[in-house]
């Protein structure tokens, strides 16, 4: 019996330095190392969270797109919207062009019915400017300004005939007086 009593207290002391040598191996690495492998966790924390959270994106995408896939007829109800909508902005587009048209037209007809009432005017003898757009008020007592006789208009005669100014330069001549440079003279 002493045998076994030996064996087992041999197998605690075996048990016990396994320990210690473990505790002293593990100790040693994480003295050495113990800041990276720290790092190295967190950052193993992280891309797993990361994996994770596009696993289950790309999971839910899934669903939706066999949605989409699974009703072409929202699709086709899409595609037709789209199109009266395009076919309502056009035809809006439309009738603004065919309005700015006709102001041109308007306008264009109005320039010509103008010019016509000008030519009128000038084959009157009567000025066609102001008249042209503004009505003619005609006093009875008296004579309208078109019907009086025009008087050519009086020129400015110079007060002086063309004689000679020496400050002009005009007259008296092919020479004239030229004030001379301003400043030091150029001399050496």
């Amino acid at each position: 019996m002493e045998q076994d009593g030996d064996q087992l207290s041999a197998r605690p002391a075996l048990e016990s330095e396994g320990l210690r040598f473990l505790h002293v191996t593990v100790g040693s690495l994480l003295a050495a190392y113990g800041w990276y492998l720290v790092l190295g966790c967190i950052l193993l924390v992280a891309v797993f969270q990361k994996l994770s959270a596009r696993l289950r994106a790309s999971g839910q995408r899934q669903p939706a797109q066999a949605a989409a896939a699974v009703a072409p007829e929202d699709v086709v109800r899409r595609q037709e919207a789209l199109a009266a909508a395009r076919l309502k902005m056009q035809e809006e587009l439309n009738a603004q062009a065919e309005r700015h048209k006709e102001k041109l037209r308007q306008i264009e007809e109005e320039k010509r019915r103008r010019k016509i009432e000008m030519w009128d005017s000038m084959q009157e003898g009567k000025s066609y400017r102001g008249h042209a757009t503004k009505p003619q008020e005609e006093s009875p007592g008296g004579p309208s300004p078109s019907s009086l006789p025009k008087r050519p208009a009086d020129r400015k005669k110079p007060l002086r005939g063309g004689g000679y100014n020496p400050l002009s330069g005009e007259g008296g001549g092919a020479c004239t007086w030229r004030p001379g440079r301003r400043g030091p003279s150029a001399g050496g």
